[in-house]
């Protein structure tokens, strides 16, 4: 095993702090880092995209498993430090320079990956939803494995009839299962987050026939556009809802919130074919 120096020693001698503008919040516990990584399963041998690196905590868990690492991160500071890890793992650590909104994995990568990280909060929910609306299914990555906020993993992983079900749950559940395998205290970054943590996993299933991606974005985004609303209202602006709520047999009067995965399958299905 490489003798890594301890990840305080290195953000210290780079001078690195988290910047709030970029939704950073450094992870260093090695042995909660190494259960994170732990998660997809064995990583030896297997190719790995992570967004926002920072001075390479999760990265070192990574690369410690295995793993081949495509890392793209914005935040210039931290290149040294990702740099020097590199050295100490030859050919197994790939820096990207860049925004990770504007990067595509399987360009990049190719093979098939896994996709596991830290995410910055301030763009997390939308680097979900990209991946998990890719019109290719079954996907190029075999599995995410990413820390949000725990409420934003809450609403990923939540069943029908609860506070937290909302559009993000259904966009993650219609062909993936999602789970929430890991809590982490607010205590663990540094520096601290005011809110507390949690680490989601999902991996890619069935998709239903008959489904797009788009199409259940737009059942979903007008649903819940206005969740306290019943469906007659909040559907009325999408052609043909309508009708298919009365084809589907969904009662118009039901909120959203109320909606299965299922159902809300089911109604794209024959908007679909409208």
């Amino acid at each position: 095993m490489p003798d890594l120096p301890p990840l305080r020693d290195v953000i210290a001698r780079h001078g690195l702090s988290a910047s709030k503008a970029l939704g950073q919040n450094f992870l260093l516990d090695a042995q909660l880092l190494g259960r994170i990584a732990a998660i997809p399963g064995s990583l030896s041998g297997e190719h790995v995209f992570e967004v926002g690196p920072g001075p390479g905590g999760l990265t070192r868990a990574a690369l410690l498993a295995g793993a081949r690492v495509t890392a793209v991160e914005r935040d210039a500071r931290c290149l040294p430090a990702l740099i020097e890890l590199g050295e100490i793992f030859p050919g197994q650590l790939r820096v990207i320079e860049g925004d990770a909104m504007q990067v595509d994995p399987v360009q990049e990568i190719g093979a098939p990956f896994h996709i596991l990280s830290n995410l910055p909060y301030n763009v997390g929910t939308a680097l979900l939803v990209n991946w998990l609306s890719a019109d290719k299914w079954p996907p190029e990555w075999k599995s995410l494995t990413l820390m949000f906020q725990r409420e934003v993993a809450e609403r990923i992983v939540a069943e029908p009839g609860s506070k937290a079900y909302g559009r993000l749950a259904v966009l993650a559940q219609w062909r993936t299962k999602a789970t929430m395998p890991m809590k982490v205290h607010r205590s663990a970054f540094t520096p601290p987050p005011k809110v507390m943590s949690a680490v989601v996993h999902i991996v890619p299933g069935k998709a239903p026939k008959g489904v797009s991606p788009a199409v259940i974005g737009k059942v979903t985004g007008a649903a819940f556009g206005q969740r306290r609303k019943m469906l007659r209202q909040s559907l009325k602006s999408l052609p043909g809802a309508l009708e298919a709520l009365e084809t589907v047999g969904i009662d118009p009067t039901r909120r959203a919130e109320t909606v299965s995965v299922d159902e809300f399958v089911m109604l794209a299905q024959v908007l679909g074919t409208l």
